[in-house]
């Protein structure tokens, strides 16, 4: 028994296409200050 091919997309909005990949492309990260940065020594090897 062979696999099914793949369904296949086309385009057709270019405009759409092309606003939703500069949307994608905005990232957004929000830092606290009292955020600890290095986690607390425990004394045993690994992350």
């Amino acid at each position: 028994m062979s696999k099914p091919s793949p369904a296949r997309y086309r385009t057709t909005n270019w405009s759409s296409y092309t606003a939703s990949l500069r949307k994608r492309g905005s990232l957004l990260i929000w830092l606290d200050k009292d955020l600890s940065w290095l986690a607390p020594f425990d004394g045993k090897p690994g992350r």
